[in-house]
């Protein structure tokens, strides 16, 4: 592994462990080069499906993209950064176990609500409004009805 601070290839792992269900190593290692400290993570790749938009066009599944849909929805809410790449990891699982070429862009969006929704409500609300393109308050208030049903919102 080169390192990224001098470019030197004389690095070394000095500690090693699995991370997010035994899915990922995150390696610490140490350059000789220049004495400094990095870490890598490695991880199987995973075939996903090709995303069909709404439009029709198709795009390469993007976790990196739920990522910051997610970080925005929970911005200032009491959700962790673990918490996010469990999400993002249980929803690229479900996802690539479908063995499918290609997926709805509106199946991804349901798949990551649902969990959401256990997650953190405001989290869920925020990501809602985005991902169903609310264009008034009325949507806000149906879908928080639906959240807690017969207590007048």
């Amino acid at each position: 592994m080169r390192c990224p601070f001098c470019r030197s290839d004389a690095t070394r792992v000095v500690d090693s462990r699995t991370i997010r269900e035994h899915t990922t190593i995150r390696r610490r290692r140490h350059c000789d080069g220049c004495n400094r400290r990095f870490t890598t993570y490695e991880r199987a790749e995973v075939n996903l499906p090709t995303v069909v938009k709404r439009d029709g066009s198709r795009q390469a599944f993007d976790l990196e993209k739920l990522r910051k849909g997610l970080e925005t929805a929970c911005h200032k809410r009491a959700v962790s950064v673990d918490a996010i790449e469990g999400l993002l990891g249980d929803v690229e699982r479900h996802f690539a176990e479908l063995a499918e070429r290609e997926v709805h862009s509106t199946r991804i969006g349901d798949e990551v609500l649902r969990r959401l929704k256990a997650l953190d409500e405001v989290a869920y609300v925020r990501f809602a409004s985005v991902y169903r393109e609310f264009s008034d308050v009325r949507q806000f208030l149906t879908l928080l009805e639906a959240l807690h049903p017969g207590e007048g919102i």
